[in-house]
């Protein structure tokens, strides 16, 4: 039926899952038929203790499929395993919303959304950012400036994640930079053409990793997108939106990533609307994408080159040079 909830099964009973979990419970749109984990046994617990219904439970997705009658997939296992869980959907005919980033690797990413286009289903990526009601005013402001000369967005926190982000090489700019990233993409409607950035860790630092990192992004026609962030930053500390500057044409638009943006001489607030966000909005976005055909602005094929903006970063910063997009993306 058109109008039906659409019948999703879950696969990934964690901390991020249990989010899924309730964002999935509080759509009029969609309606869990079941949960998918390797921990069996945190699966039917997180069964008991996060729905109001229980739902069948299982280790694989093979298990629940045609036994459930699902629609589609959502994806919340570790990065290392979307793949394996996303190929089987599709080659099963279900469509995926998975968590991001969407593979480990851009090689992986190709791959993956090589086989969503084989298989004629959508795969899209969970970008949550994207569906804030500010960012898409902020993104509305920016369409109003003309030609954009540069995009800034600074990023500055202090968290103690203990755990496996300590220990990464990279941990700024692999688990965390992506988002920022991304949104650039999504304001200036366009792709990177190459990167230069410089990744540093300083001596305070909890991090194995290099926690702090400053990228600037050359987009076609000249704009600039300027990234930077520290995760050892205390004290005065952005917006976990971080701070944004957009400067184009006809002026310039704000956003400190918490109130609404401004922009023009004096500073006016930019009107912000009402629709789902984050999680909401990415999962109210998969559904009507399901219903009617429509692409998605975060589908398989357009999120590899946030990931690839990610890798093309590290790679600048590892090799203290400046790197083309096309490098990474095998051009």
């Amino acid at each position: 039926m058109p109008d039906a909830p659409l019948r999703i099964l879950q696969v990934g009973a964690g901390a991020m899952g249990r989010t899924w979990l309730h964002t999935i419970a509080n759509s009029p749109d969609a309606e869990l038929v079941g949960l998918v984990d390797l921990d069996l046994d945190l699966a039917q617990q997180v069964s008991e203790n996060e729905l109001a219904a229980l739902v069948p439970v299982a280790r694989t997705l093979t298990d629940l499929k045609d036994v459930t009658g699902a629609d589609a997939v959502v994806n919340v296992t570790v990065p290392g395993a979307h793949n394996a869980v996303n190929e089987e959907a599709l080659r099963a005919g279900l469509p995926v919303l998975c968590e991001k980033p969407i593979a480990p690797t851009v090689a992986d990413a190709q791959y993956i959304a090589g086989v969503a286009e084989e298989t004629g289903k959508l795969l899209m990526i969970s970008q949550s950012r994207r569906y804030l009601n500010q960012f898409a005013a902020l993104k509305q402001a920016t369409g109003e400036l003309g030609r954009i000369a540069s995009v800034s967005c600074e990023f500055a926190k202090a968290p103690h994640f203990g755990g496996f982000r300590e220990e990464m090489p990279y941990p700024l700019l692999v688990d965390m930079a992506i988002h920022q990233f991304d949104s650039a993409r999504a304001l200036l409607g366009a792709d990177p053409v190459s990167v230069y950035c410089e990744s540093y860790n300083p001596g305070w630092s909890w991090f194995a990793g290099d926690a702090a990192a400053t990228a600037i992004f050359e987009f076609p026609g000249g704009a600039r997108f300027v990234f930077h962030g520290s995760w050892v930053a205390p004290g005065q500390e952005t917006s976990w939106n971080s701070r944004w500057r957009v400067s184009g044409e006809r002026g310039t638009a704000l956003w400190d990533g918490d109130d609404a943006p401004t922009t023009g001489d004096p500073l006016r607030s930019v009107a912000v609307g009402e629709a789902p966000e984050q999680t909401a909005g990415s999962l109210a976005e998969f559904v009507a994408c399901v219903r009617t055909g429509a692409p998605s602005q975060a589908d398989a094929r357009s999120n590899v080159l946030s990931l690839a903006m990610v890798e093309a970063a590290v790679r600048s910063a590892t090799e203290r040079r400046r790197v083309e997009l096309a490098e990474v993306l095998g051009g």
